[in-house]
């Protein structure tokens, strides 16, 4: 969990948090709470996923809240359209692939598209991402952290071309699908 935590360039309160009640549990004191489960680490631990696979910050540019990083790669997409490292996709619209991202906003009146998102840019809510390892006929599996409190791969229902499924109500809904250019873009994708 440190080194999700390290990946960001605010741990909102967390490492010392964590240090202070790790110290407790070595001393016998109860500190209240157990290690690592708050602040939320899920926005980070997709930070730290995208830096340890190396890409720059510039490209995904970490945060402890899925919010902020959704926001500047909805803004580099607008910006940036035909060179984006990750375009925002409908759900509806693009069958996810590996290296994808698939976020859903947890708020109790969710968004349902990411153009919704970007007109609310800078405002938090409450979302979660998790990055798309497999796909097949069916289902895409995805891994997220701070799923049950751990890092965990959920597989989704798809159709046969590979879109997703609504959610079941009550579930989350995906408002987006990034895709992930990185190495599909000039100068390293093929020029026919």
């Amino acid at each position: 969990m440190l080194a999700y935590w390290r990946a960001v360039p605010q741990d909102e309160g967390a490492i010392a948090l964590n240090r202070r009640r790790y110290a407790a549990a070595l001393a016998g004191e109860p500190e209240g709470g157990h290690l690592w489960q708050d602040p939320y680490w899920s926005a980070a631990f997709i930070s730290y996923l995208m830096l340890a696979a190396g890409i720059d910050r510039r490209e995904f540019p970490p945060s402890a809240a899925h919010s902020a990083y959704v926001d500047a790669l909805i803004a580099d997409a607008a910006r940036f359209p035909a060179t984006a490292p990750f375009l925002p996709r409908s759900p509806q619209e693009l069958a996810p692939r590996p290296g994808d991202l698939l976020c859903a906003d947890r708020s109790r009146t969710p968004i349902l598209d990411w153009r919704q998102r970007a007109a609310d840019a800078g405002r938090f809510r409450p979302m979660h991402c998790d990055i798309v390892v497999e796909t097949g006929p069916g289902h895409v599996d995805a891994i997220g952290g701070n799923v049950l409190d751990a890092v965990t791969r959920t597989r989704f229902p798809a159709d046969a071309a590979g879109i997703l499924y609504p959610a079941p109500p009550g579930a989350p809904a995906f408002f987006a699908v990034f895709e992930n250019r990185l190495g599909r873009l000039p100068p390293w994708s093929e020029t026919p």
